[in-house]
């Protein structure tokens, strides 16, 4: 059979439905194993397919790997929401949550894949090019949002927003290629006291 079901998976809905769980499934294991040497043929051994109906779903690994980082940062986006929304939280500490998230050694592999799909967007690789579309626009709703909730004027929030996207994924550039994971934390700490205020 040319398309294997995963153990323990539900019957293949449509076809949309079948290719949000192969992305779901191919984020899962980038999250876990990296994407280093990735292949077509390997991810698809891995999560249960043939490369042949990855082709068939995504068009091209630049194409999957890009709805990867896509489907990645949705993630991310949600679990913003989810701990914005639990009680007792002040935007730092929701922030210093967002900030580990991001940073857990084992979600390492992820970062690499945006920021390499960073850099086939800026050399104009068509595949890639649907991603500087979202790259920022994507984060600023739920920031901008929570800029509002937290008090910051509507009319400054799309610029802290911004400001606040842009450390941290500078941050997390910086970490991906120091390793200085304690002095990275650190100046994430100085940002929130001159971002937030002290306490």
């Amino acid at each position: 059979m040319d398309d294997p079901q995963p153990e323990g998976n539900a019957p293949l809905g449509p076809d949309g439905d079948r290719r949000s769980q192969l992305i779901d499934a191919a984020v899962d294991h980038v999250a876990a194993h990296g994407f280093a040497d990735l292949s077509l043929r390997g991810l698809g051994e891995a999560i249960g397919v043939s490369h042949r109906m990855l082709i068939h779903y995504f068009g091209s690994k630049e194409a999957l790997l890009v709805e990867i980082v896509r489907t990645s940062e949705q993630r991310r986006r949600d679990q913003l929401s989810q701990f914005r929304t639990a009680p007792g939280l002040s935007p730092a500490d929701v922030a210093r949550l967002l900030w580990r998230q991001l940073t857990d050694p084992q979600l390492a592999g992820q970062e690499r894949l945006f920021f390499e799909i960073c850099g086939h967007a800026l050399r104009g690789r068509p595949d890639t090019a649907l991603f500087v579309e979202g790259f920022v626009n994507g984060w600023l709703e739920p920031l901008v949002a929570a800029e509002i909730a937290a008090g910051a004027d509507p009319a400054v929030a799309r610029d802290r927003a911004r400001l606040g996207l842009a450390t941290v994924r500078g941050l997390l550039l910086d970490l991906l290629v120091t390793g200085d994971r304690a002095g990275v934390d650190a100046a994430m700490e100085e940002f929130l006291r001159l971002y937030y205020g002290p306490g």
